[in-house]
């Protein structure tokens, strides 16, 4: 019995022995990771704290935009550079926080930056931002507001008279409504004509005199603006005269009056901002914008950024699974057609024409873009 016992003794001492070692070790592999992780931390804010990183970056192309007014709207709309913040080592620099020393050189600065933007990293993008004054008409302003990731302070013609200027569409200028797309429009093809409704006998003396000498579709509506503004306005001054509430006068004024207001915004919510706006899509009032922020301002701030922008988004090709899907049978005909009516893009009307199918339209165009034959059109006439 006295030798069992002291078996026992001698296994939960050596139990014991084997806990306290354990927990030795783990105390030390704490400390140690904790050391060390001092240690990164030191070396970091000490690569951090440098005076080369701590100096506040410049770019001389930009410096010397700030406040001039960049025209837009064909000289009617502005935009003005108040000030920014980083550049593309910014960007690089926030980077090579997670990524420890990482680069160095410039080549592989423009690399890592390409790299970030093509694997779609939003983080590094952040850190450098623009601060603009736009003066705008509202009916573009009201889309450009709809971007709730920039910081905005606009003119208020609740507290001030309101601008006394609106946005003049040239006579060459009425576009047409798009039939296909309830967002979309474009120039009419030749000069624009009178609908059957309209009845010159019905307009004024000045109107049906004019439309008698030779006045076009064209000049008329915009003979018609320049009207409407003017009523418009002389309305909006007989009711501050009055002493109605600027806050109450305002409500009939048109939406191509303009506005003023502050913006800014992150170069990664920027650049979402100019992949909508700067495309064909969108509306020509405010891509006329959004060019001029593309070209004149990000371009020059940040060129490494811009250009990895242009080739891995506003003008790269985003395939769908169902794209790729015609893709890879686009050799064989007779099997893209399969393809295509197992996906309903090639339903008929009752008079034997395809149905409106804005997918098949869509891939139709990526298909035309990359120089390869639509599998379902045989010389223009559809499949």
């Amino acid at each position: 019995m006295s030798d069992l016992n002291t078996i026992l003794f001698a296994l939960n001492t050596l139990l014991f022995i084997s806990i306290m070692v354990g927990l030795f070790v783990s105390w030390l592999r704490e400390k140690l990771h904790d050391r060390d992780v001092r240690r990164r931390l030191k070396n970091l804010e000490g690569e951090m704290m440098t005076e080369e990183t701590m100096t506040r970056v410049h770019s001389p192309a930009l410096d010397a935009l700030i406040g001039k007014k960049l025209p837009c709207l064909g000289n009617q709309g502005w935009i003005m550079l108040v000030d920014y913040l980083g550049d593309d080592s910014a960007i690089v620099q926030a980077a090579r926080t997670s990524y420890g020393k990482g680069t160095k050189t410039v080549s592989e600065d423009e690399g890592l930056i390409r790299y970030l933007m093509r694997k779609r990293h939003t983080t590094p993008f952040e850190m450098c931002s623009l601060k603009l004054l736009v003066y705008v008409p509202m009916d573009a302003w009201r889309q450009w507001i709809r971007h709730r990731t920039a910081k905005i302070n606009e003119y208020s013609t609740r507290y001030s008279l309101a601008i006394d200027e609106a946005a003049i569409t040239n006579y060459k200028s009425w576009r047409l409504q798009s039939k296909r797309n309830k967002q979309g429009s474009s120039l009419p093809e030749g000069a624009l004509s009178f609908p059957e409704a309209f009845d010159p006998e019905k307009a004024s003396d000045y109107h049906r005199d004019a439309i008698g000498a030779g006045m076009t579709a064209s000049e008329y509506l915009s003979v018609r603006e320049h009207e409407f503004l003017k009523l418009a306005r002389e309305i909006y001054e007989e009711r501050i005269e009055f002493g109605i509430a600027r806050e109450q006068a305002r409500k009939d004024l048109p939406l191509s009056t303009f506005t003023l207001a502050y913006w800014k915004i992150d170069l990664h919510n920027l650049l979402h901002f100019l992949g909508l706006r700067r495309d064909a899509h969108a509306q020509k009032e405010i891509r006329d914008y959004a060019m001029v922020i593309g070209d004149q301002l990000v371009k020059p701030w940040v060129p490494y950024t811009w250009q990895a922008y242009l080739d891995y988004r506003e003008n790269a090709l985003y395939l769908t699974a169902l794209d790729v899907m015609i893709l890879q049978t686009v050799g064989y005909p007779s099997e893209a057609i399969v393809q295509a009516r197992k996906l309903g893009w090639l339903e008929l009307t009752k008079k034997g024409k395809l149905k409106r199918n804005r997918e098949r339209t869509e891939c139709e165009a990526k298909l035309e873009r990359l120089n390869l034959p639509v599998p379902w059109r045989n010389d223009g006439e559809e499949a």
